[in-house]
């Protein structure tokens, strides 16, 4: 076999060839219940105000502010309860001159009334209550379409639907939602080093951690994914499995297989199914060696057997890829700045990318690599909270260096922070 010479490119024109050649899924309709994960495929509209009602945003005594000026310490005014409302129930009463409603959370403001005095604001009597200052027109009032209105887009196409977009569409009475199909992922892991879990370590074997890990990160996009297994370690089944893969999903990601090792076939392999190579080398460290191919409207990742690697490879080009597919706005990965909380002295030819740990404390974000930092290390993954990157041509970086750091899990941070 002869070994492919490769061209490296920068990693930001990696991700700009690969997101160039995506296309949206087609739109489905799906009930509300079970929409969450996906993306919305149209606009979102109001279809009444919100709130519909001048209401009150606390408990508290529904007031005519003009009855109120000239309240102070030395001069409490008197104010009499003549009705008590809760959310739901709208008062009969027009308020006087010195009169209140008492008022729930929610409950619309009575007629005459245009402030509500919360209750901590007031002592009560037998009568009523008094209170000590004065307050303004509209003090404590939610106003009828103060955050939308009838015929607003207040959900815009290419959003992910969390509980929050749930919670607005049940308010609108939207029982049904327009969202894109998620695309499906088939994975290979390559390399006849490879034994499953219940498998023996015989001499020169090792586990297959990538194929699992690569299922667990589709998993927490809610994207369904298939294992499919080579038959046989040589080029005819490697392009049988990547055929039969392709045929039935829309991203087939492969791991190992993609280095310039006598016994690699995805190079070929791409070749033989008349896939067009995007790239096939990548100025990163680790996953230098990560190789896109496409053919139609899907996508082939040839991922690195190392599990770094592959894990670094999957958040930079694979993740931004199906969320493209799903049609959403927001593909790129989050990358915030923090404090390096160690010395890292490596030479970067490369951007490098380190698994990293990071911790919110009074003197900031602080991120530390998270342990073993080879391209081949497992562990460090687990321990890890996000990725920081050192761009190419940096010769180390000192403890207190300010770094950027790409979020590969955001719900599992140390905090040091006093609230």
């Amino acid at each position: 076999m002869t070994v492919e010479i490769r061209k490296p490119i920068p990693v930001d024109d990696a991700i700009k060839r690969v997101i160039e050649v995506v296309e949206n899924k087609d739109p489905i309709t799906v009930h509300i219940d079970d929409a969450l994960d996906y993306i919305l495929a149209e606009d979102v509209i109001a279809t009444y105000d919100i709130p519909r009602f001048n209401k009150s945003p606390f408990d508290g005594f529904a007031i005519n502010s003009k009855d109120s000026e000239g309240a102070e310490g030395n001069n409490r005014i008197q104010f009499d309860v003549v009705d008590h409302i809760g959310a739901g129930t709208p008062s009969k009463v027009r308020i006087k001159g010195y009169e209140a409603v008492r008022i729930m959370t929610g409950a619309p403001i009575p007629e005459g009334a245009d402030a509500v005095v919360m209750f901590e604001q007031t002592t009560e009597n037998e009568n009523g209550f008094t209170i000590r200052k004065p307050f303004k027109t509209g003090e404590n009032i939610a106003f009828k379409g103060e955050e939308c209105t009838e015929d607003d887009v207040v959900l815009e196409k290419g959003q992910l639907v969390n509980s929050g977009v749930i919670a607005v569409l049940a308010t609108f009475g939207y029982e049904k939602v327009k969202v894109f199909k998620r695309p499906t992922v088939a994975i290979i892991a390559t390399g006849s080093e490879l034994v499953g879990p219940n498998e023996p370590l015989e001499p020169g074997k090792i586990r297959n951690s990538n194929g699992p890990m690569i299922k667990a990160l589709c998993d927490q996009m809610n994207i369904q994914s298939k294992t499919y297994k080579i038959q046989e370690d040589n080029l005819q089944g490697c392009t049988e499995s990547v055929n039969k893969a392709l045929a039935e999903n829309d991203i087939v990601i492969t791991t190992g297989g993609v280095s310039v090792g006598d016994f690699d076939y995805l190079p070929q392999v791409y070749k033989e199914i008349g896939a067009e190579v995007l790239f096939n080398k990548v100025q990163m460290r680790p996953g230098s060696v990560t190789t896109v191919a496409y053919k139609n409207d899907k996508l082939l990742f040839g991922l690195s057997g190392n599990p770094s690697a592959c894990y670094s490879g999957f958040h930079l080009f694979t993740k931004p890829t199906i969320l493209r597919m799903m049609g959403s706005k927001d593909i790129y990965p989050v990358i915030i700045n923090a404090k390096l909380g160690e010395d890292f002295k490596k030479p970067n030819p490369f951007t490098r990318f380190i698994r990293g740990k990071l911790s919110f404390t009074n003197d900031g974000i602080i991120a530390v690599p998270s342990g073993f930092n080879k391209s081949n290390a497992v562990v460090a993954i687990a321990k890890s909270n996000g990725m920081i990157i050192l761009p190419s041509g940096t010769r180390g970086y000192s403890k207190g260096d300010e770094v950027k750091v790409l979020l590969t899990d955001h719900q599992s941070y140390e905090s040091n922070l006093n609230i």
